[in-house]
């Protein structure tokens, strides 16, 4: 039996062949990364360095996460004071006051309706507690065979089984089955004739009627909730042509369907708006969030409900009884609220989403700058998020995966998803940092 250092260098983990061994990382080429690892140690504004020492400009925002830039002072000493306070409280039939504070103030960020706020830990808990709010709130008015839901092709909806179920990324769905039966997807809107395209296309709004065909066949009163992604993001930025998510939401209200949106990487900002929702100008009835309402600082995630749904649910229990047989150990967890209110304050203060609007056309059009590099065969880009996809070489993925270890080694990280190279950079941006992003893709999608 081997022993564990209780605090584990770097220069251990350099010279110890063994040193990464009991860590089974996540979404990752365990093999591939342990035999050349690229860590991270220290992060700061714009910037994270390598265990190497070498500075290295956070283009994805770490995982769409860290909207404020990284380590932010604020956030590190809340928390901190937190867990010197009152480090847990049970969240079942308990409660400490930050929790309620923080939901209120999410709430000043949300669309008007939308106002009841259930935390978890993750992207991927919120979208499971939505789909367990939709049931719910089905059967609460007498609907419960309201069983089905629909998905598109290309989404990505998390990593729990409801999640695997309605996303539609195949290496997901074939590592693990369909996750849950009763989920359908219609068709992703990637157009070819949407290629090159800034913001929303003109041409897939037709693609709606999916919806409406699969009501047609199904029953449209036996479908609890249609999840979207106002513009797909795990995928490679996808954005929505234009209508496209009106039309959902009218065939949504004429079947008595809930509409949600995982806004998981969209919200908070990231196209321009508070969320999805305000940016499209379309509102949902359920409302997944994550990442960056806490700067990725700690990991906490949300479903923000539109007020006649938490109701409808809440007044179908007992008098003196859970009403919603749902939640997490972890949910509203102090040192997480604590973290989120701080960003919170950070939004305000800052006027980050603002900043984050302000900055998106010069950022677009630079990332469209690399349209001439012969291969770049499609980009795509909103707000504060673009997607440069290259030709395939090799098997699909191969290069895009080659690509962005590339990039990390000149000086940029950013995520890739198949053949796409995914730049989401921090609100904090300056055009020097957006000039240096595009410089540095430019320069490695040049190489052979």
């Amino acid at each position: 039996m081997g022993h564990a250092d209780p605090q584990l260098s770097t220069t251990a983990v350099a010279s110890d062949s063994h040193a990464l061994d009991n860590f089974w990382m996540p979404f990752s080429p365990n093999k591939e990364f342990k035999a050349e690892p690229r860590l991270l140690v220290k992060g700061e504004g714009m910037y994270v360095w390598t265990a190497a020492g070498k500075k290295v400009l956070d283009a994805s925002s770490g995982l769409f996460c860290v909207a404020a830039g990284h380590c932010r002072p604020e956030i590190a000493e809340a928390v901190y004071s937190q867990l010197k306070t009152l480090d847990y409280a049970a969240p079942f039939a308990r409660g400490h006051p930050k929790s309620f504070q923080l939901a209120r103030e999410v709430t000043e960020f949300t669309p008007t309706g939308l106002d009841r706020i259930f935390f978890v830990g993750s992207g991927s808990e919120s979208i499971d507690s939505a789909m367990k709010m939709a049931l719910a709130y089905h059967r609460a008015r007498g609907q419960g065979q309201r069983q089905l839901f629909i998905s598109r092709e290309r989404a990505y909806h998390g990593v729990n089984m409801g999640g695997v179920a309605l996303s539609g990324m195949i290496n997901n769905r074939k590592a693990f089955g369909v996750g849950l039966p009763g989920v359908y997807h219609m068709r992703h809107t990637a157009l070819p004739q949407n290629k090159f395209v800034k913001g929303q296309p003109e041409t897939g709004a037709d693609l709606a009627e999916d919806l409406q065909r699969y009501c047609a066949m199904y029953g449209g009163d036996n479908i609890a909730a249609v999840f979207i992604e106002p513009t797909a993001g795990s995928f490679g930025c996808l954005p929505p042509p234009k209508g496209y998510l009106n039309r959902l939401r009218e065939i949504c209200d004429q079947h008595g369907i809930l509409l949600v949106f995982d806004e998981v990487i969209t919200g908070w900002g990231r196209m321009g708006a508070n969320f999805g929702a305000q940016a499209f100008g379309v509102t949902p009835d359920l409302m997944c969030m994550a990442k960056a309402i806490t700067n990725g600082a700690q990991p906490m995630g949300a479903v923000a409900a539109r007020t006649d749904i938490y109701d409808t649910i809440t007044n179908a229990g007992p008098a003196k009884g859970i009403e919603f047989f749902h939640g997490y150990t972890y949910s509203a967890h102090p040192a997480c609220v604590a973290a989120g209110l701080a960003m919170m304050k950070i939004f305000r203060e800052e006027k980050l989403i603002d900043r984050a609007a302000a900055m998106a056309p010069y950022f677009i059009d630079a990332v469209f700058s690399l349209a001439d590099l012969p291969v770049v065969v499609d980009i795509r880009a909103i707000g504060m998020m673009a997607a440069v996809e290259v030709a395939v070489e090799g098997s699909p993925g191969a290069r895009g995966h080659e690509l962005q270890k590339r990039l990390f080694d000149a000086g940029i990280n950013l995520k890739s998803t198949g053949d796409s190279l995914i730049i989401a950079p921090p609100f904090i941006s300056e055009k020097s940092h957006i000039d240096h992003i595009v410089s540095v893709l430019r320069e490695v999608l040049s190489k052979p």
